[in-house]
């Protein structure tokens, strides 16, 4: 059964914070408050993290995981070639609700899936995701949805629908954006919205106008 801490008080959220980093250390999946719905992840190099969060996800490997950063310095030590207007985009836009798609540096030892090269990076805006992933590193993190269920925006929805498969469950009550994140490919020269989600395209041009519109 997993352990669930409440992170609006102090001494619990520290206590949280501390099983979820030691859950994460070990291979174990842990429930996460993000800006967005409420993710599950684990440490984005554990073989075995990553094999359990697929299980509980009933997701294959045609649809790789994304990763969350702590900040634009963690981007950099997962991809590569990155250029200026990628770094405009999230110097405008980190942390908040916008992925970039990053072609991923070629020595990483991780397997998240058939990404073509490529990883799905965002730095998160809420405190709690943060520490945690300051504390662990990069986690490879997704909605905690069980399959064919709809994104949680609560701690108990996400806790129902992905039951015994989770650890830790670090509850920041409700969440107040439920719409996804804003998806944006930056392997080319010319930026491309992929999902268009919280962050509409007329504001990603006011930082780089020549940004290509979802289809």
């Amino acid at each position: 059964m997993s352990r669930r801490f409440h992170t609006d008080d102090a001494g619990m959220r520290k206590r949280g914070l501390d099983a979820a980093s030691a859950a994460v250390k070990r291979g174990d999946l842990v429930v996460l408050p993000t800006d967005t719905v409420y993710g599950v992840g684990c440490d984005a190099f554990s073989f075995d993290g990553v094999a359990k969060l697929r299980e509980a996800k009933g997701r294959g490997r045609d649809m790789p995981l994304p990763v969350l950063v702590s900040g634009p310095k963690a981007l950099d030590g997962i991809a590569y070639g990155l250029r200026p207007v990628a770094r405009d985009l999230v110097a405008a836009f980190w942390p908040g609700a916008l992925t970039l798609v990053c072609t991923a540096q070629p020595s990483l030892q991780w397997d998240l899936g058939d990404t073509g090269g490529t990883v799905q990076v965002r730095m998160p805006l809420h405190p709690v995701a943060i520490e945690l992933l300051t504390a662990v590193g990069p986690m490879a993190v997704t909605a905690a949805n069980g399959p064919g269920m709809p994104a949680p925006l609560t701690a108990d929805d996400a806790r129902e629908q992905l039951g015994n498969s989770v650890a830790v469950v670090l509850d920041a009550g409700r969440s107040e954006q439920s719409v996804p994140s804003t998806i944006v490919d930056v392997t080319g020269v010319v930026p491309r919205v992929l999902r268009e989600g919280a962050l509409p395209v007329e504001l990603l041009q006011e930082v780089v106008p020549h940004i290509g519109a979802a289809v």
